[in-house]
């Protein structure tokens, strides 16, 4: 669940540049910040989601002017972030140079035209579609590329040269021309560099500080950087870096938002972790080094000098000073989720919100203050854990995501106090959520619900932010450059209650307008007349005017569409006139009146600006090629006049606006050609306003809505500028609106939570919501308000009219019986640890919380019981001693009925390994058991998943052993997977099938145990030693012998004389060649020529021991020969039985069969609860699948079937104990 916002000022501090020959600008996004730019859209207001990552979602809180730089942290170290990368893109190389057009300046260009057409060529070629503008201009030449590649090229003399801008000499074809006083000055010495970061203090300030920087994107660092400053409003720069240390690499640029003199500089990590701090405006620095590598930074919206800094490693410090000192606050800090204190709301200022994650995975909300963070002073305000990524502190309002049994729940803290659940439409089971605003106490989110893919629904809330109303059905969705949603609604500022919103119609986009908040949409109507004075024929519904509504992920463009507070009314947007939204036929087009009517003032793409409160407009051409001219309006945009700001044409990378409302000096950014230095060309606008404005350049507007004139409740009347007059307003004007309240009408209200509009203005109660129903906390006797299915808008002011017949109206709460109760688990899993806490919450749909007595009953013996629900709302806590399956009960009663529910919870110890017991060879169409051992030995329930060959459907059991018959002969795998909780793990065996075989037990020299490790790999490496020792030895075909050794000491193994694999061989023959393979076998190794070479020095004899149990064996009648060979080991085995009993005798491979029935004792699964008290449940209370296999297996070793493979060890697996 992710937050986001869009407010962004005009020139936003220490905003990073991207340089490019061909305006190739790379996403300029504001993380660490609460919200993520190119969302969308508002006046800086409405957003998309991005969580705090591009945010959002998953939650992200609001921007701080402080928190851009670590965009560029996460583009070199995308791992240590945690979360989705956000670059700084690569600069396009380009191969050759490319022909430059010039646009002409002859005195026709030049003069003002009142109602011609927009600057450019009528018809000209149209871009597609814009590239999405940066966070730092990035430049495309072929030197920026070479730097990109690690070459830092040649360095200049660090000296910077001025241009003044001069008017041309009288008498040649620009002796018309009008021309704006400007400067330009190059950063001479920084044409290797290709990114740099701008800050204009603004506010009566005339500093601004620039940082340059050669970034390498092979080595993902900075390799050389230049820090400029000017005083004089970017006439004239100095180079500081002899103050800043001439080997000081820098990376960032912040400013403090509460005293822009205060400026921190942070020093690369790539070469050393240090600060540089000034108090001057950056005039002096002074330095100091970190033990920690700073990847953001988050200044305190009221004092100056705290600041948090979050590291790479995802700690959390704090400072007191300004970032002279540090101190750790906590650990395992999930990125951009930390938050300072909102005044008014936390009673402490210097209180942090965090969203911390756990070593087992978990995340949690914790507050703490940056002096008093230790773990007995922490606080956890939502005592449950919470999704990872999903805090957000934003206003008034604290959100929080938990996700328990697949299903998202999200909860709301509105002024601080206790959580609840936020209700939405009972069925829009929403998939994904981004809260979009939280202003006037109001909370918009984009809801994605199940059946939705690139459109999202508008929800919005009532104060509390907990009961939202759908406002909008999809609206449109798209991806940013870094991955973050974007959404298209703006709000227009200025003007509260109007959005504008894209909104996806039979797979036509197409924008809408509202003008209280969601409850009324409409098309847009078209302009009247085009460019050229001709009508526009266009009828809604089938033709409107659709709009882009993203705004500009570069603080250098003025975006897609813009509007500011201190020009309500006016709103510039592209667009186009048609059925739907076009990202080809696209122009610009403004309205002055709020949205209610539209003009075209461009049929290209432009850069729009506002100057002095919006009296004057600026536009420049947003184009690849070289510009010299810009365009100026004094009448929202009939006429335009234009005006040279350079001598020579520049390739514009983007520009900034002074700070501040007043904006008559803009500072544009570029090069004039692909090689050359950064160009900064300051253009100051004083010149052309001539005056001072008086009474009588002012006129006043009504604000209407298809001609009515209550708009949110009131009349409003504003003042503006009259159109065309060229004066200037000044620091100390004030926009001043005159409002009256209008007679409560039907368009005030929308529909309540659980209510649908049907027709213009009724609302009627959806299927799934019964209106007589009180809320929970309603006791008898109490009173409560009963919804008429309206609410009154959010932050309308009508008054009077149907206010009182749509209001709430008070009744007394009835008594009701507890109805829909529920018991789950906190993390909503039915597995619980033995020995640690499990947390329970009782949940009821319908009655007296503060009346009905509770109990639980965990199954153990154990129950608590409360009076009333208002102990348990943090949940109930429980250890349970031991293992098993256990029913939890919930029991709920008042005077007037009881309701129970019940889980069943499985409390299981962590399984950690698996061993699968399998014979080495088993005979074809005859049962073999298997069986798998768990470690530790479990008390709980656990379930067996068994894969045989190529088989892709498992046999489940919950016995840990199984008999199967293989029916074709080959080499087969078996797979057994164990499943006890959450946990699952697995172990695979091969066994080799045959119709028949032979073996024999093997001995060995005993210098060979002084080196057994007794491991799996071992033993397998020792049979192959052996297979190709007896292979050399006796030229035995190697496919028809097979050695297996033993766990366990003395050291042993088992060989397998197998049937030939060639059937054509095997008919020939028969089972009596086995004897003349296991003869020629018998006497190599009876001669002891069997050896092999352990290491150096160290020479192993394998012997023969003696015949196994398993003789040779045939599906096939008339063997006597078999026969009589069973009958003499049958004989033989008795005799040994009665040796060993009579002298005790050490026989290996005796030995081997011991320590298979000594583990197969182990692999008895207990009861389900060790507790007499507690309920048991047996396998004939579960539904049986048809796969289930519930026979209890003989687990001895059977006739016919070769020792069990791998068995680990005879020593005792130990138990889970009991606690």
């Amino acid at each position: 669940m992710e937050a986001a916002r869009t407010e962004r000022p005009t020139g936003w501090p220490g905003a990073p540049l991207a340089r490019t020959g061909l305006l190739l600008l790379s996403t300029w996004v504001l993380a660490g910040a609460e919200i993520t730019w190119g969302s969308t859209g508002g006046p800086g207001r409405l957003t998309a989601p991005a969580s705090r990552s591009p945010a959002l979602p998953p939650f992200l809180p609001r921007a701080v002017a402080n928190q851009w730089p670590e965009e560029l942290a996460t583009a070199r170290r995308p791992a240590a972030l945690g979360r989705r990368p956000r670059p700084e893109l690569l600069p396009q190389p380009r191969g050759v140079e490319m022909q430059v057009e010039v646009e002409g300046t002859s005195p026709e260009g030049a003069r003002r035209v009142r109602g011609s057409p927009a600057p450019g060529k009528p018809g000209g070629s149209k871009r597609s579609r814009r590239a999405q503008p940066p966070s730092a201009l990035e430049r495309g030449d072929a030197r920026a590329t070479a730097s990109a590649e690690g070459s830092k090229g040649s360095r200049p003399p660090a000296k910077g040269s001025r241009e003044e801008g001069k008017v041309p000499r009288p008498g040649g074809p620009a002796a018309e021309e009008l021309r704006l006083p400007s400067t330009s000055f190059a950063l001479t010495g920084d044409s290797a560099h290709n990114q740099a970061m701008v800050h204009w203090s603004g506010h009566n300030s005339s500093v601004i500080l620039i940082l340059t920087k050669l970034y390498d994107f092979n080595l993902g660092s900075v390799t050389e950087s230049s820090l400029w400053r000017s005083t004089d409003y970017g006439t004239t720069y100095e180079k500081l870096n002899d103050k800043v240390g001439l080997k000081t690499v820098l990376s960032y640029l912040y400013v403090n938002p509460t005293n822009k003199r205060k400026i921190m500089l942070l020093s690369d990590p790539e070469m050393e972790s240090s600060i540089l701090i000034s108090s001057d405006e950056g005039a002096t620095y002074q330095k100091y080094r970190l033990t920690f590598y700073i990847q953001s930074l988050l200044f305190h919206p009221k004092q100056e000098d705290w600041v948090l800094a979050y590291s790479l490693d995802q700690k959390l410090y704090s400072s007191m000073d300004f970032g002279r000192r540090w101190q750790l606050m906590h650990e395992r800090i999930t990125p951009n989720r930390f938050y300072w204190s909102v005044a008014g709301l936390d009673k402490e200022a210097d209180l942090v919100h965090m969203e911390v994650r756990t070593a087992d995975g978990y995340a949690h909300y914790l507050t703490c203050r940056i002096q008093e963070c230790a773990e007995t002073t922490r606080s956890g305000p939502f005592a449950r854990s919470i999704d990872i990524s999903s805090l957000v502190v934003q206003d008034e309002y604290i959100f929080i995501q938990v996700t328990t049994g697949g299903r998202a729940s999200y909860y709301v803290s509105y002024r601080r106090e206790a959580f609840a659940q936020i209700k939405l439409p009972k069925y829009s089971l929403p998939k994904d959520m981004h809260i979009i605003s939280t202003d006037e106490n109001q909370v918009f989110a984009a809801v994605q619900e199940w059946n939705q893919n690139d459109t999202y629904n508008l929800y919005i809330s009532d104060t509390r932010g907990i009961y939202f109303t759908l406002a909008m059905e999809n609206i449109k969705s798209s991806r940013g450059l870094m991955g973050n949603i974007i959404i298209e609604l703006y709000e227009v500022a200025g003007i509260k209650g109007i959005f504008l919103a894209n909104k996806k119609v039979d797979d036509q986009v197409k924008t809408y307008i509202t003008y209280n908040k969601g409850r009324d949409w409409r098309l847009l109507q078209a302009p009247d007349v085009d460019l050229r004075g001709s009508p526009v024929h266009c009828l809604l519904p089938f033709c409107s005017l659709h709009l882009h509504l993203q705004l500009s992920e570069n603080p250098y463009s003025s975006g897609r569409i813009s509007s500011k507070e201190t020009a309500p009314g006016l709103v510039v947007a592209t667009g186009n006139i048609g059925p739907e939204l076009s990202y080809t036929d696209i122009g610009v087009f403004i309205s002055s009146d709020g949205g209610n009517t539209w003009r075209q003032i461009f049929d290209e793409e432009y850069n729009v600006w506002f100057l002095d409160w919006g009296g004057a407009l600026v536009a420049m051409k947003h184009t690849p090629l070289p510009v010299r001219h810009l365009w100026v309006s004094f009448d929202e945009g009939h006429s335009w006049d234009k005006y040279g700001f350079t001598l020579l044409p520049l390739f514009v990378d983007g520009a900034l606006v002074e700070a501040g409302v007043e904006t008559h000096i803009m500072t544009v950014f570029g090069h004039f050609s692909l090689r050359s230095e950064w160009q900064l060309v300051k253009v100051d606008y004083k010149s052309i306003f001539g005056r001072r404005c008086t009474k009588e350049d002012y006129q006043t507007w009504h604000l209407l809505n298809q001609g009515e004139p209550c708009v949110m409740g009131e009349r409003k009347i504003f003042k503006k500028r009259k159109p065309g007059a060229q004066c200037a307003l000044g620091r100390d004007y004030s926009g001043s609106v005159v409002s009256e309240p209008c007679v409560c009408a039907d368009w005030d209200f929308e529909c309540d939570y659980g209510y649908e509009r049907h027709g213009e203005s009724q609302c009627v109660p959806a299927f799934w919501y019964n209106p007589a129903s009180p809320s929970k906390d309603c006791s008898l006797g109490q009173s409560y308000l009963n919804s008429t299915g309206y609410r009154r808008i959010v932050s309308n002011n009508c008054t009077d009219g149907l206010r009182d017949k749509y209001s709430a109206k008070a009744q007394l709460c009835p008594g009701k019986a507890p109805r829909g109760l529920h018991v789950v688990t906190t993390d909503g899993r039915l597995v619980a640890e033995q020995g640690h806490n499990a947390t329970f919450i009782i949940l009821m749909e319908e009655g007296d919380l503060q009346r009905t007595n509770i109990q639980l009953d965990f199954g153990d013996g154990i129950a608590v019981s409360y009076a009333n629900f208002s102990p348990i709302e943090d949940g109930i806590k429980h250890v349970y001693k031991s293992a098993g399956i256990f029913q939890v009960t919930a029991y709920a009663e008042n005077n007037l009925g009881s309701d129970t529910a019940v889980l069943f919870l499985h409390v299981v110890c962590p399984v950690e390994h698996v061993h699968l017991r399998v014979p080495f060879v088993a005979i074809r169409n005859k049962e073999v058991n298997i069986s798998a051992v768990v470690w530790p030995s479990q008390l709980g329930t656990l379930t067996y998943f068994w894969w045989f060959g190529n088989s892709t459907k498992p046999l489940i059991t919950l016995d840990s052993s199984i008999s199967f018959t293989f029916l074709a002969e080959g080499t087969n795998t078996i797979t057994v997977q164990v499943a006890a909780g959450n946990a699952l793990i697995q172990d695979t065996k091969d066994i080799a099938v045959h119709e028949y075989f032979q073996s024999q037990l093997l001995s060995f020299s005993p210098n060979l145990d002084f080196h057994n490790p007794d491991i799996p790999e071992w033993r397998q490496d020792i049979g192959n030693v052996i297979k190709k020792a007896l292979v050399k030895v006796t030229s035995v075909p190697e496919d028809q012998v097979l050695v297996a050794v033993f766990p366990g000491l003395p050291t042993s193994a088992e060989l397998f004389i197998l049937p030939p694999k060639n059937l054509t061989e095997r008919r020939k023959g028969h089972e009596g060649d086995l004897e003349q393979i296991v003869e020629t076998l018998f006497n190599a190794l009876n001669q002891n020529l069997v050896q092999f070479e352990l290491k150096p020095g160290v020479q192993v004899i394998v012997y023969v021991t003696q015949l196994t149990l398993a003789p040779l064996v045939d599906s096939s009648a008339g063997h006597s020969s078999s026969a009589m060979l069973m009958l003499l080991s049958v004989v033989f085995v008795g005799l040994a039985v009665f040796l060993i009993y009579k002298f005790k005798r050490k026989i290996p491979w005796i030995n081997i069969y011991a320590q298979v029935q000594h583990d197969k004792e182990q692999e008895m699964i207990g009861s389900v609860s060790q507790s007499e008290n507690a309920p048991k449940i047996t396998l004939s209370d579960f539904t049986e699948p048809e796969e289930l296999l519930e026979k209890e297996l003989d687990t001895r070793v059977l006739g016919g079937i070769a020792t069990i493979a791998n068995s680990e060890s005879t020593k005792e697996i130990p138990n889970c104990t009991s606690v």
